[in-house]
């Protein structure tokens, strides 16, 4: 079936490849309006259909009366990601559909992170920075640069922040995985293992905060907790591993230095445009100005922190309306999570799932602008659409 094609070519895109995954995203929406899936889809079925279409609008007006319209107009269109949400809660009919796109998900970092341990534990020393020309394209770009695990992504800061918000969101479902709990929990603390390597703290600490998270709603939280424990004395065993994560509230530390000092700089343009902000894409063009004497980089296009970069280009109403959409999922996901039937356990796996995953995603934020990394923000809105799929499943069982 095409529609079963196409979700699984989205499912490996989200793992290996941004233009699978767009592609297929298109080629959804499109099989969604030939089949007049989103004709029969009234309003108010569109999941934080206001927060997302008042957050959209106010970027473009920002945007359009910034310094430099025509460039801020151009980078509205990283606006378009945030339709995946509703695209997947389109194309998946039922809790089931919800499960295996989970399971799926789950399987395919799995293999991505078997290449990251690989692309890690064999890595040369000419390769720790570098690529190797006499290879092939395909093959340098994935074996190159490997001091930190990168999977097929450009940058190991996108494989970190995917694989957080991936294993926070299928944690709860170990603990009902059933008979295939084994091979499903070898694939999570595989995945696991990847993430450390990837030696990106920001990301650890979301992960952190969304396992606490998944662990205030699994009942059988023993499993969940025998598994992180699991993770953790595997990673601490690693001695690079461990060393940076000694440095994680270290103040000294160089990168941190100059995370203050981005954050340092990004206050001062928020309050010289506190309303509109300086327009999408003003951060590249207007941080030399602001960078504190202290700041080593002068140049940057993010601040490494989500929140503060929507301020600084949107103004502090845009932050309001960003802060809307992440309100608005928490408070109808946990409002679906109390009224989940205590028996349907998958379910209530996959409503958990989702909260600690976005979670991990707000919490990740905090340390890098992970809303503008496309491929973490696509995973997000793809797991985030889940806990919608099982309402509107539930909704339809007779009572």
């Amino acid at each position: 079936m095409l529609r079963d094609a196409l979700v699984a070519a989205l499912v490996v895109g989200l793992a290996v490849s941004i233009t699978l995954s767009e592609t297929s995203l298109v080629v959804l929406a499109v099989w969604l309006v030939w089949t007049r899936h989103a004709r029969t889809m009234s309003r108010t079925s569109w999941p934080l259909l206001a927060p997302v279409l008042a957050f959209s609008a106010w970027s473009i007006l920002t945007a359009a009366l910034s310094s430099t319209p025509l460039e801020s107009l151009r980078a509205t269109k990283t606006l378009l990601p945030l339709a995946t949400l509703w695209i997947v809660f389109g194309v998946l009919d039922d809790a089931s559909a919800a499960r295996r796109f989970a399971s799926r998900l789950l399987w395919a970092l799995a293999g991505v992170a078997v290449v990251s341990i690989l692309q890690v534990t064999t890595c040369a020393p000419s390769r720790l920075d570098a690529f190797d020309s006499s290879w092939p394209p395909v093959v340098r770009s994935v074996f190159g640069k490997c001091r930190r695990a990168h999977g097929f992504y450009s940058i190991y800061m996108t494989l970190g922040g995917v694989l957080a918000v991936a294993l926070a969101a299928t944690l709860p479902t170990l603990a009902v995985a059933g008979r295939r709990r084994a091979a499903s929990t070898v694939a999570w603390l595989t995945s696991a293992v990847a993430l450390a390597l990837t030696l990106v703290r920001g990301a650890w600490l979301g992960f952190g905060a969304g396992v606490l998270l998944a662990l205030t709603g699994v009942r059988r939280w023993s499993i969940a907790v025998a598994v992180v424990a699991a993770a953790v004395l595997l990673l601490l065993a690693v001695p690079r591993v461990r060393q940076r994560a000694e440095t994680i509230a270290d103040p000294a530390d160089p990168t941190a230095r100059e995370r203050f000092a981005m954050f340092d700089g990004g206050l001062t343009m928020l309050r010289s445009h506190p309303f509109i902000g300086v327009g999408l894409g003003g951060v590249k063009r207007l941080y030399p100005t602001y960078a504190p004497p202290e700041a080593v980089r002068r140049h940057t296009s993010h601040l490494h922190n989500t929140p503060l970069q929507i301020a600084v280009e949107r103004g502090l109403v845009g932050l309001a309306l960003w802060l809307w959409i992440f309100a608005a999922f928490f408070a109808r996901a946990w409002g679906l999570l109390r009224r989940v039937p205590g028996d349907a356990v998958a379910e209530r796996a996959l409503v958990v799932g989702a909260l600690a995953a976005v979670t991990a995603f707000l919490v990740a934020g905090l340390f890098e602008y992970n809303f503008g990394d496309t491929e973490v923000l696509l995973v997000t809105l793809s797991v985030m659409a889940l806990p919608f799929v099982v309402e509107r499943d539930l909704a339809g069982r007779p009572a």
